[in-house]
């Protein structure tokens, strides 16, 4: 018995072992981004909004998982200025959208992820914004310590109905399309 014991321990050292812990990378908040872009019939707007914290979660070199939370609060336009800026924003925190005063974050938890070549990777997570989640999937690129995607949200999903064709048909070219895009990138 403490032969095998020996020769256990022997072929350990002898070969080696692996054990794939996972590693916990935070985000730097102040140096990722996610913007945004709306649109409507007779036009769009872009602008941020930031995170709040996030994660993401490797075990070696590949994507394990990730947790996000961003700050609604801070959403903002960039592509208008003065009072029509002030009035969009405060639109865009008013019910008839987020709702950020009762719902200050949304939060963004990696639930599945298949491996792609080329370190990307197919991503669903569970998305909620103002407390109603729905799942998502996108494609996530990671390149040294940071990371990239491009998606689209469809609002409605979220109890977001303003000016929707969806809902309200007689609504002509006041319509703001359903979907929003996003452009975040992670720096870790």
């Amino acid at each position: 018995m403490k032969n095998l014991k020996t020769i256990a321990i022997a072929l350990l050292v002898a070969f080696g072992t692996t054990v794939a812990t996972a590693q916990t990378k935070k985000i730097d908040a102040k140096k990722s981004t996610i913007n945004w872009v709306g649109k409507k019939v007779t036009g769009e707007h872009s602008g941020t909004v930031n995170f709040k914290e996030g994660n993401l979660i490797f075990k070696g070199d590949k994507v394990a998982g990730g947790n996000f939370t961003v700050d609604m609060t801070s959403l903002t336009a960039t592509d208008i200025s003065g009072d029509w800026k002030t009035k969009l924003d405060g639109h865009l925190k008013s019910e008839d959208f987020f709702g950020t005063e009762k719902n200050p974050t949304a939060t963004l938890v990696f639930k599945k992820i298949a491996t792609k070549p080329n370190g990307v990777y197919t991503v669903t997570a569970d998305l909620t914004i103002k407390g109603i989640t729905n799942p998502v999937t996108f494609d996530l690129a990671v390149k040294g310590d940071t990371a990239s995607t491009k998606f689209n949200i469809d609002r409605t999903k979220y109890g977001i109905k303003y000016n929707s064709k969806s809902f309200f048909d007689s609504i002509g070219d006041k319509a703001i399309y359903d979907d929003f895009e996003l452009s975040v990138n992670l720096v870790f």
